[in-house]
């Protein structure tokens, strides 16, 4: 067994955080450079070089490169080989995000209904995986509510096939419209059940930019929805244009005979994602 001090974890996730909110991946802003020299509508040329623009300063100026900092997304592998030490490691998670969230915005109410604001952006969602080794991997999601709210998920019969898919697909997009800040990055989940499909589409928005499904038929309905959505001619934040996506990404899991469940998560033009491995 390998000991692991919770306090590590803790101090790995507010680092992290800090991190994800002022500094964007180095995949998205080489796909949004590419994405600018596509674009042909000048408008929609704008708000790309607006968004480079506001990229470089908040990394530079270490201020958060959007208002809303969203919720803290953690997705935890856990080598079963690995013994966490003096604490708890919820608390310790949960530890991670009160500090890191310290100059940031507070956007997470403890109710539904009631909506008081916790005032330090605590809970986290927390996803746990047990895997071989002994080490841990975190990995982090800044999400934004703006493309979570324009998010959906739908038990689709069988019968519906690829098609099916690729139709709620485009119409999740098109309805989102201008609000889920496009140009957006797509998640897609497919299959499992209910509960897990929506889950496998929020972990497709982990994978880098660039980077295909390893399976050929998942990397080319990646790559056919990529060309349909951009196709609708939404464009950056809404204003028209060739980029309204960065990326399809889509994650599968084995599932009933008489059910094709099918997830759609978006994520906005700042997507806040980090990952460390202790």
């Amino acid at each position: 067994m390998r000991a692991v001090p919770v306090e590590r974890v803790r101090d790995a996730v507010a680092s992290l955080l800090e991190e994800a909110a002022c500094r964007l991946p180095r995949d998205y802003l080489e796909a949004l450079e590419a994405a600018r020299a596509q674009e042909e509508s000048p408008l929609g040329a704008s708000v790309l070089d607006f968004l480079l623009a506001n990229a470089r300063l908040a990394e530079a100026e270490r201020v958060a490169t959007c208002q809303d900092t969203g919720m803290a997304v953690l997705f935890l592998e856990i080598g079963q080989e690995v013994l966490f030490t003096q604490g708890d490691l919820f608390t310790a998670l949960e530890e991670g995000v009160r500090r890191a969230y310290r100059g940031l915005r507070k956007s997470v109410v403890q109710d539904p209904l009631l909506r008081e604001n916790t005032q330090d952006n605590t809970p986290p969602i927390v996803h746990y995986e047990i895997v071989p080794g002994d080490r841990v991997r975190i990995r982090a999601l800044l999400k934004g509510f703006g493309a979570e709210l324009m998010s959906a998920l739908a038990m689709l019969p069988a019968t519906a096939g690829e098609e099916g898919v690729k139709r709620f697909v485009l119409e999740t997009v098109e309805r989102a419209g201008p609000n889920a800040c496009p140009p957006v990055i797509v998640g897609v989940g497919l299959g499992g059940s209910f509960d897990s499909v929506a889950l496998l589409a929020k972990k497709a928005l982990l994978r880098p930019l660039g980077t295909p499904n390893p399976k050929p038929h998942l990397a080319q309905l990646e790559k056919e929805l990529l060309e349909a959505i951009n196709a609708l001619g939404i464009g950056p934040q809404g204003f028209g244009g060739r980029v309204t996506a960065l990326a399809v990404h889509v994650e599968s899991y084995p599932t009933h005979i008489a059910a094709l469940p099918v997830a759609v998560n978006l994520n906005c033009s700042a997507p806040r994602r980090a990952e460390v491995i202790l």
